[in-house]
């Protein structure tokens, strides 16, 4: 009887007008309540409710991700500003409103749906979930949908949407980020991610669509709706059959005598990384036992990302040592990204930086397009690019061998958006990176591809393996005929956000209003480029060719020395990041000479324009 009586009194509560004193927070706790069909995620908001706990309560449901680059990331749980069936299903409708009015084909053409491993019991959230939600949102508005029926890489959905003609596409994807958090990526037409004026648009129709329409939460649609398709074989045969443009000596990597180990980090990579072996003639790499299946805990690593190196690589590096394997292939959780790592004749793993390895990338994809082009192939028509924080070491090989460089804003969404302009104008791209181990061999895919990425690393070592180099040696040669390029990229935390925008606003200020700085330390400054404000003084103008990004802070300085340092604020993390490269010419082959230059620099860019001590900035802990 008591028991009943509580859970009157319960139910009551729980259905009554609330009264927390805060009118735009019991609106949100009633539409949560209506709307959320999720009984784990709708009990987190009762317990809350429960408890009094207004302040979670506001900071869950007072406020909506915002779309960021190309899409959504988030914690998963209860609320409005976390992923989650509700938010996911309120995302898709404002996709429906938005591509309906973009596209008049929108229902032949269709949309595709692709998903990673990702899962919280807790809030009964896992991408698998997401992906089918998005999908009944679509079936239920008649929208035939391509929808995997299985984990795929992230480079799979946008590979899809341009091979199926589709209007669009979402991957439900965290990728490297934390186990907790989940993501909504959002790819247009093109096949590229989303860019401005996209997010916006979408962020309004979401605003404008929040309640779910009748039919969005029947995820039975999947199951029982002619409107769904599954592309899983097609596309990876499709993908598979593409992968040959970039294979060149299928015949010497089938006689190889060099090992590979693989890690797919408890992510999607282990099906896909070695049937793209398959296809290149290679026996299949050693896969890492304990990563190779998925798990949503990532229970072997202390966070799910290889760019951190050899501390998340333990397991991979020691397998290889037993194996007898030198190379070291780790794609990330959605196996967009790529490490690698070799063994030394010294007994020591060098993990290559992103930069690096993209270095490598270049010499070979252009050393490939040389051999293989045919007689009326011109030089001029071919194009690499890196996002503007990434090594100029791409430019420095472009100025050499006679191809086109191009930088863009950083993110791989503008990568592809310009590729896509090339390809449509008669270019040849033949590679592109960003230093954050993201890379793109070809165009097949518009957005960056650790599976291919692994498999061309791959042939690139068992061809130098033929004439006894390492990669590290290759690395070296490509250093001495282009120049020496010497990077070094970390970051500040800071979360209050005046602060940040103070440090940038001095910059701007420097020693009188709007003039930048002419010295950082003693090391004197060339050309100053401020993408937030369009301003680059080393154009005839003055204006800055890269777009405007009035949203993010970001500065670039090149110093009469070679070396080009950029301070920017991150998208998705409360941090300020600096990227410093030492941009040396052939002749300047004494490296601890350019290192110690190097370090000095960034001594003085850090003491002189970021000032830790002075505005309470945290250094990241190695």
């Amino acid at each position: 009887m008591a028991e009943n009586a509580e859970g009157d009194l319960n139910s009551n509560l729980l259905h009554a007008p609330y009264h927390t004193g805060d009118p735009q927070l019991d609106t949100a706790i009633g539409q949560w309540l209506r709307w959320d069909k999720n009984p784990k995620t709708k009990e987190q908001i009762e317990n809350l409710l429960r408890n009094g706990m207004n302040k979670e309560l506001r900071d869950r449901l007072c406020c909506r991700m915002t779309f960021g680059t190309a899409g959504l990331r988030s914690a998963m749980g209860a609320g409005f500003c976390y992923i989650n069936d509700l938010t996911v299903i309120q995302s898709t409708q404002g996709m429906y409103k938005y591509l309906e009015r973009c596209f008049s084909d929108f229902k032949e053409r269709g949309f595709v749906v692709g998903y990673d491993t990702r899962g919280q019991v807790t809030s009964s959230c896992s991408s698998q979930r997401l992906a089918k939600l998005t999908a009944a949102v679509l079936l239920a508005k008649d929208v035939p949908v391509y929808l995997f029926s299985r984990y795929v890489p992230t480079p799979f959905v946008p590979y899809a949407v341009q091979e199926l003609k589709a209007v669009a596409g979402v991957m439900i994807t965290a990728s490297h980020n934390r186990k907790e958090d989940n993501g909504y990526k959002v790819y247009w037409e093109t096949g590229a991610q989303i860019t401005s004026p996209h997010d916006k648009e979408i962020l309004k129709c979401i605003e404008e669509c929040v309640e779910p329409w009748n039919g969005s939460w029947n995820d039975n649609l999947v199951d029982t709706s002619p409107l769904k398709r599954d592309p899983l074989q097609d596309i990876c045969r499709r993908y598979m059959e593409d992968l040959k443009k970039i294979c060149f000596h299928r015949e010497l990597n089938s006689k190889t005598t060099l090992k590979f180990v693989h890690t797919s980090f408890h992510g999607v990579g282990h099906d896909y990384v070695q049937l793209a072996f398959q296809v290149f003639g290679f026996k299949p790499p050693i896969p890492v036992p304990e990563q190779k299946d998925p798990d949503p805990d990532f229970s072997t690593v202390k966070c799910p990302n290889p760019e951190e190196g050899e501390s998340v690589l333990e397991l991979s590096l020691r397998l290889a040592e037993r194996e007898n394997a030198r190379v070291v292939l780790a794609t990330d959780p959605d196996a967009d990204r790529l490490a690698v790592a070799e063994l030394q004749e010294n007994g020591h793993w060098k993990v290559f930086t992103g930069n690096e390895l993209a270095a490598l990338f270049g010499w070979w994809m252009f050393d490939c397009w040389k051999k293989n082009k045919s007689r009326n192939a011109d030089v001029k028509n071919v194009y690499m690019l890196a996002t503007t924080v990434s090594s100029k070491i791409l430019k420095a090989i472009a100025l050499e061998e006679g191809f086109h460089f191009e930088e863009t804003l950083p993110g791989f969404k503008w990568i592809g958006c310009r590729i896509k302009d090339l390809l449509e104008n008669g270019k040849e791209v033949l590679f592109a990176f960003e230093e954050s181990i993201g890379f793109l061999c070809g165009t097949s895919v518009l957005d960056k591809d650790g599976v291919s990425a692994a498999v061309v690393v791959a042939e690139m070592a068992a061809y130098l393996e033929t004439m006894n180099i390492t990669l590290k040696q290759q690395l070296t040669k490509v250093y001495e005929k282009y120049g020496y390029h010497i990077s070094k990229t970390s970051y500040f935390l800071c979360y209050d956000p005046i602060t940040i925008k103070s440090i940038f606003e001095r910059l701007r200020n420097f020693d009188s209003p709007k003039e930048y700085p002419k010295f950082c330390g003693t090391f004197a400054i060339l050309h100053i480029r401020d993408v937030t404000t369009g301003y680059d003084s080393s154009q005839p103008n003055k204006k800055s060719v890269l777009p405007v990004s009035k949203n993010s802070q970001m500065i670039t300085f090149t110093f009469q020395n070679g070396c080009v340092a950029t301070l920017r604020t991150s998208g998705t993390e409360p941090k300020i990041k600096y990227y410093a490269e030492m941009c040396a010419s052939p002749e300047q082959s004494d490296t601890a000479l350019l290192e110690e230059e190097l370090k000095k620099l960034i001594e003085a860019l850090i003491e002189n324009f970021l000032e830790p001590s002075k505005n309470g900035l945290i250094w990241r802990s190695v």
